[in-house]
């Protein structure tokens, strides 16, 4: 790996681009650091204070954590990508119910590039909505639960300021992202996650250190080395179909007759369940916190505490059904199947056609299984931790959704160097 670093480093165009992320990464944690207009910073910062592993250990935990920290802050960035990952998967889960969307998603890059400007879009009105919210719970004294008053200005027009800034950060967010993707290196939205991850483990580890000692926080650093290695080993896990291809003349030359294989993995979803049952278990508290109806407390006491059992059971049970849900819209084996005989391919054993499509459903069903338990297991953990009464598991630094976020992202990052890396060592070759 380190020679891998060195060696990009020393590439010009590869050290062009690995500069331009970190340059957009560091813009991005500014404007995460940032104060909004008309946001009292010293009290916001006086309320985080006192809900440290309160209310940020609870449901608010995950969608912060996608912010970086910036969100129970109110930073400029404050809203982070979390409009732009919703707007994408709400598009994604349109292309397969609405036929418009299915053409635009076979026509290519064209087709594509439609299907980006709505997301955009959808996107900015979601940014709206979310900005709206958090501004309406902070004017409540709602958001942290606190008695400081955070809204210096809470007139409306004040209000619609903060709307604004929030919601134009988000789209400044929109934009990081996609250049990171299109001039940078690997993901950008992912990479914008990973950069607000690794900028609080610091901060989080010495907070541990100082209030737990040395001993816990030892342990705290044994017991995530081992959920990082097991991420790890259940990433990198795929099984391997192995595909055949008929011989073919074409004019006078003969193409095919090569052997590979069709890659499954154990994970095929990534993440995305995770956000989708954190999204789903955030809107009851969040109506109930806007509407104020929730007089039993009934939503509080079982939705929103991450050591009540309603709510580890309804979160896995979630991330288990969101995870055949999105592996079904985005990996059809009817269409591989397809495909795989439109170019000669096949299954050794299996007829193409109708017999490929039912085998990869059979397999795709049995690996799905244990990957979406695997899932569900490591983002339930800090929950599990924290109903023992262990203090320092109320940091998700070191255990559940941002150990999977980090890893992935990582692991495809390195992926993308390495892969760019020999490519541009075969140019001497093909020139």
């Amino acid at each position: 790996m380190l020679s891998a670093s060195v060696s990009a480093l020393r590439n010009s165009d590869l050290r062009r681009q690995i500069l331009f992320t970190l340059g957009l990464l560091a813009l991005y944690r500014l404007g995460a650091a940032l104060p909004s207009p008309g946001v009292d910073y010293g009290a916001i910062r006086r309320c985080v204070d006192q809900v440290s592993g309160g209310d940020e250990a609870g449901i608010y935990a995950l969608i912060n954590l996608f912010s970086g920290g910036a969100m129970l802050q109110l930073s400029v960035f404050a809203v982070g990508i979390v409009p732009y990952i919703t707007a994408g998967i709400i598009t994604q889960l349109l292309t397969v119910v609405v036929p418009r969307f299915e053409e635009l998603r076979k026509e290519g890059q064209s087709g594509q590039a439609t299907l980006t400007q709505y997301t955009r879009y959808l996107s900015v009105a979601l940014a709206i909505l979310h900005a709206t919210g958090l501004v309406a719970l902070a004017a409540r004294g709602q958001l942290l639960d606190c008695a400081e008053r955070i809204i210096a200005d809470d007139s409306i027009f004040g209000m619609i300021i903060i709307v604004l800034v929030l919601t134009a950060g988000a789209a400044l967010v929109m934009w990081f992202g996609e250049q990171i993707t299109e001039r940078g290196v690997g993901n950008g939205m992912s990479l914008l996650i990973f950069a607000g991850i690794a900028a609080r483990i610091p901060g989080e580890g010495a907070a541990i250190l100082d209030s737990k000692g040395g001993l816990i926080f030892g342990s705290v650093c044994v017991g995530a080395f081992l959920v990082i290695t097991a991420v790890i080993f259940v990433e990198q896990g795929q099984r391997r179909i192995p595909v055949q291809y008929a011989k073919r003349v074409v004019g006078r030359r003969m193409y095919g007759g090569s052997s590979t294989y069709l890659p499954l993995k154990v994970n095929q979803a990534g993440v995305i369940p995770v956000i989708f049952a954190s999204s789903l278990l955030y809107l009851p508290n969040l109506i109930s916190r806007l509407t104020q109806h929730d007089s039993s407390g009934w939503i509080q006491r079982y939705l929103a505490d991450p050591r009540s059992p309603v709510y580890v059971g309804v979160y896995f049970a979630l991330i288990v059904f969101f995870t055949y849900f999105y592996v079904a819209i985005t990996f059809d084996p009817q269409e591989r199947a397809e495909e795989m005989n439109r170019f000669g391919g096949f299954i050794p054993g299996f007829r193409p056609g109708r017999a490929t499509a039912d085998y990869l459903s059979y397999v795709l069903g049995r690996i799905t299984l244990p990957g979406s338990v695997y899932l569900g297991a490591v983002a339930i953990l800090p929950s599990l931790l924290l109903s023992t009464g262990s203090g320092a598991a109320q940091n998700l630094m070191f255990a559940g959704s941002s150990v999977l976020i980090v890893v992935s992202v990582g692991l495809d990052t390195i992926k993308q160097i390495e892969s760019r890396l020999m490519s541009k060592s075969y140019t001497g070759f093909l020139r």
